[in-house]
């Protein structure tokens, strides 16, 4: 990896937010005749933001007011922009592409950009393969221009500003106007004033005397855009260390026979990984169709396996619980599965009587069926956290994330009644509370509109406030002190109220609390 030659590829889509329309929409665009363009509210007025070829050819440019528009061309039509739906859309580009190869990153708002440098001898070339991409992407719709070059800038520079024929790449580099360095319009413009038009004619001054009257930034960028420097190239996914994959001749047209061939690839990860002695502790697939459209799959567990059935099982559960079905459209033509983390795992002992699974495990995967049916975050688990604090004391995480076990703390004697309740509310919930002496416990309270008188009461249980924090985000009134007590209403019910705050040195007139149910 470290050898071989650094290539990169470029993407950009000069017309996104309108094509992902006419892609997604087209009925909506069907209603429409003419130029068109996207515009949105900037500042209180409404303004172009992604003019068609139509419109440019007509002199409408972006950021020009709809109204100015509309008077130099009233038969424009005009569809309000969806920042958020165009990159979503950029992101299923992204992961379309990944089929060429692993490292695809976005490349700003409307780009993409593809390290090929491992993988265009696949497809015979960078040419055959830069068109092999661009002709995906016409026949699914999109307008794009690409441009190869030896780093991610110079890629992206060509892309967006073609200039005129040149001999090699980087005669090419040194054609572009001084916009292509990515700096600020008041930096392009200076240099523009300063008799510098082209890259060639930053490059040709001192990068001491650059720097000096232009900034720092400028002598990066140059350096970049020629190769003098390197910034890695953060993929949107990363690289997995153990990755399988299937391409198939002629597409398949079923999502049945897609996860049979997934079970099969299961099998080989599975051995991949036991070769390593690690077990996985997440999984994605991803079906690529054969119209460029990419759709992935992950799931987590909550222990390292490696078992093909047991992977199969939580990826049956995933297709089981998306809203939309898989749908294989015109059929899967790539099938990729890959482990991007994964944790060591020794062989364990089963029992010699029948070799069952232990019981932990059983626990482990039911939580990891739960957490891929219903979300990650929706099946949790409680870890103990070093607070005083009763709301604070414990922390509410994914169950699919395993931790480190940690044992919980218990006041008191473990045969006695416990202290603390163990339905607690967070935040706690105000009432109000009488009490016969300014720091005694309650006398009665009132809780949800409901009056209870208090016959016995155990208490009080200060707990200091956490000094060291600015704000208590539970209840307002920060850095006040609690007074609980453990209070038995006439019927029996018994309570967890505070009083919170002390008479005269904290506050005048304190608030009290109930923050748990004993059962």
């Amino acid at each position: 990896m470290e050898g071989r030659e650094r290539r990169y590829l470029a993407l950009w889509f000069p017309f996104l937010p309108l094509d992902r329309l006419r892609i997604a929409r087209p009925d909506h665009w069907a209603r429409t005749d003419g130029p068109r363009a996207m515009v949105e509210s900037v500042r209180g007025a409404m303004r172009l933001v992604c003019p068609d070829e139509d419109a440019l050819a007509l002199g409408l440019n972006a950021g020009m007011a709809l109204a100015d528009a509309r008077a130099q061309e009233p038969g424009l039509a005009v569809f309000e922009a969806d920042p958020h739906a165009d990159q979503d859309w950029l992101e299923r580009l992204c992961d379309g592409c990944a089929r060429y190869t692993p490292i695809a990153a976005l490349d700003g708002p409307a780009g993409l950009m593809l390290d090929i440098g491992g993988c265009a001898h696949l497809w015979g070339g960078e040419a055959p393969l830069a068109s092999a991409v661009t002709d995906r992407l016409v026949r699914h719709g999109m307008r794009a221009r690409h441009a190869l070059a030896g780093t991610a800038e110079a890629a992206h520079a060509l892309a967006r500003y073609p200039a005129a024929p040149a001999p090699d790449e980087d005669a090419a580099i040194r054609r572009l106007p001084v916009e292509a360095l990515g700096l600020e319009a008041e930096s392009a413009l200076a240099l523009r004033r300063a008799g510098l038009r082209h890259i060639g004619d930053v490059a040709a001054r001192p990068a001491a005397a650059l720097a000096a009257r232009f900034g720092k930034e400028s002598v990066d960028a140059l350096h970049r855009l020629l190769g003098l420097a390197d910034r890695p190239l953060r993929p949107r996914r990363a690289i997995a260390a153990i990755m399988v994959e299937r391409r198939f001749a002629e597409p398949m047209g079923s999502t049945a026979h897609a996860l049979a061939v997934l079970a099969k690839m299961a099998v080989e990860a599975g051995d991949q990984l036991s070769e390593r002695a690690q077990g996985g502790r997440r999984f994605e697939a991803i079906f690529f169709r054969s119209d460029g459209l990419a759709f992935p799959l992950r799931v987590e567990t909550s222990q390292p396996i490696r078992e093909p059935a047991a992977i199969m099982r939580l990826f049956e559960e995933r297709v089981d619980s998306l809203s939309d079905p898989l749908d294989p459209g015109f059929g899967f033509d790539m099938l990729r599965l890959s482990v991007p983390r994964s944790e060591p795992l020794a062989p364990s002992q089963l029992a010699l009587e029948g070799g069952k699974v232990p019981p932990q495990d059983d626990v482990a995967a039911l939580v990891d069926r739960l957490s891929v049916r219903a979300g990650r975050h929706r099946i949790q688990r409680l870890t103990p956290r070093d607070s005083h604090i009763p709301e604070q004391a414990q922390l509410a995480l994914p169950a699919v994330e395993s931790r480190a076990p940690a044992s919980w703390h218990r006041p008191g004697d473990p045969e006695d009644p416990p202290l603390r309740p163990l339905h607690l509310f967070d935040p706690p919930q105000r009432i109000e509370a009488i009490a016969q002496v300014p720091d005694g416990p309650p006398h009665r309270f009132r809780w949800r509109r409901t009056l209870h008188e208090v016959t016995r009461f155990e208490g009080p249980e200060r707990i200091a406030p956490e000094w060291w924090r600015a704000a208590d985000g539970a209840l307002e009134g920060h850095g006040r002190t609690r007074d609980y007590y453990r209070v038995e209403d006439a019927r029996g019910r018994r309570y967890w109220i505070f009083r919170h705050g002390l008479y005269g040195g904290e506050t005048v007139r304190p608030d009290w609390y109930l923050h748990g149910l004993f059962a």
